[in-house]
């Protein structure tokens, strides 16, 4: 028997009445989202064109904040050397916190049927962010922390949940693998934003024109998106939150989950943030160095491009459980880091089991949460905790 059957047969039997009672079930004719009695197509040009829309809003979200290494290290070395790196890294820090935290917002207003207003407001937050980015002068910390960590933060959380949940009312027998594909895009984008940030603010372009010319590529990627993306306009019950967090606070499983992945992101963008700039200090070729995170980054994208595949046999959970011991130990093994050899065996290894761990989380999810009519609201108390 399957992880996800066992999980659901244990939570689940005998109790469906009761949770709709509890939940507060309202039919709404109003509430054009994702929940529906009906079976998702698995399939179709609507449903396809809807996961590369995703797949392009995770290349210009978590792409770019991947990405960020390539910013500490310049940031570091040259456009803000008389801040420590541990400052610097505040400005990285708070866009992937911002982007889950921001579920909070975007979880609700998903579930009322605002995804496409979600998408358009998110994209403009973060293009918006990225072309006041490049007006900052050296030395102005705040202003960066302010364009890049807290608006960029914010814009890339509006779209990042429901980005993901719509693909929901899409697919269903291939929803795991689908998923994988679609957060596929972050390695990708990790692996193309810094070859191309290295070469503009390192090069003779400078960081002005350089992060403006990259903020043009991100907003173009965002407009496609939008326009790829569709949702299933089928009516759904409504549900109050407060009854949904109730109910998951409940299950055991489910708060093991969300512990485990909290204090996991502790250590997670640590080689993202760190891995560039530890190769320069430790006087490795610079050339080299700046593709260091392009090799860790080409891991993760067939990290999660296999998650789905090899999770179809292993289990989402079990794969999941693997992926996050095995990172541990590589974020600890950094200490070795003193040659190409190692760096490219660190990359290699580091990038295919977080991009293992990022495929699998919302797959994860959705295997505590069957009923998709609360999967956006049970993503906002996974953010939550």
């Amino acid at each position: 028997m399957s992880t996800k059957s066992t999980i659901h047969n244990t939570f689940t039997t005998n109790e469906k009445l009761d949770n709709q009672e509890e939940l507060g079930y309202t039919q709404s004719s109003d509430s054009p989202t994702a929940c529906s009695g009906s079976d998702p197509p698995d399939g179709g040009f609507q449903a396809w064109a809807t996961a590369f829309g995703c797949f392009l809003m995770q290349f210009c979200g978590f792409g770019y904040i991947s990405s960020f290494g390539v910013y500490q290290d310049y940031y570091t070395r040259i456009y803000l050397a008389n801040y420590p790196p541990s400052a610097i890294s505040w400005i990285g820090a708070l866009p992937p916190f911002l982007a889950v935290s921001v579920a909070l917002i975007s979880g609700p207003l998903y579930d009322r049927g605002w995804f496409y207003r979600l998408m358009i407001v998110g994209s403009l937050l973060q293009s918006l962010a990225l072309f006041a980015l490049s007006f900052t002068k050296p030395g102005q910390f705040y202003l960066a922390f302010m364009v890049q960590g807290v608006l960029a933060g914010f814009g890339i959380g509006l779209t990042y949940a429901p980005s993901m949940a719509v693909i929901s009312q899409h697919f269903s027998k291939r929803r795991t693998l689908v998923m994988a594909l679609a957060t596929s895009g972050t390695p990708l984008g990790a692996m193309i934003h810094p070859i191309m940030l290295n070469h503009l603010l390192n090069g003779t372009v400078g960081f002005a024109r350089g992060v403006r010319a990259s903020a043009g590529f991100v907003s173009a990627l965002l407009l496609i998106a939008c326009l790829s993306m569709r949702t299933r306009e089928l009516p759904a019950p409504t549900v109050r939150y407060s009854a949904v967090a109730r109910k998951c606070s409940r299950e055991v499983l489910f708060i093991l989950m969300t512990v485990g992945s909290t204090l996991f992101q502790f250590g997670f963008f640590f080689p993202v943030f760190y891995l560039q700039l530890d190769s320069v200090k430790h006087d490795i070729d610079i050339n080299f160095s700046f593709y260091s995170l392009v090799i860790m980054n080409a891991a993760c994208f067939i990290g999660r491009c296999t998650a789905g595949i090899i999770a179809a046999y292993t289990g989402v959970l079990n794969f999941t459980i693997a992926s996050t011991i095995a990172c541990s130990a590589l974020i600890i093994s950094m200490i070795a880091l003193s040659d190409i050899p190692s760096v490219v065996v660190l990359g290699l290894t580091y990038g295919y089991f977080s991009g293992v761990y990022i495929a699998l989380m919302v797959p994860l999810v959705t295997v505590f949460v069957p009923d998709l009519s609360e999967l956006g609201l049970a993503s906002l108390t996974f953010a939550f905790w």
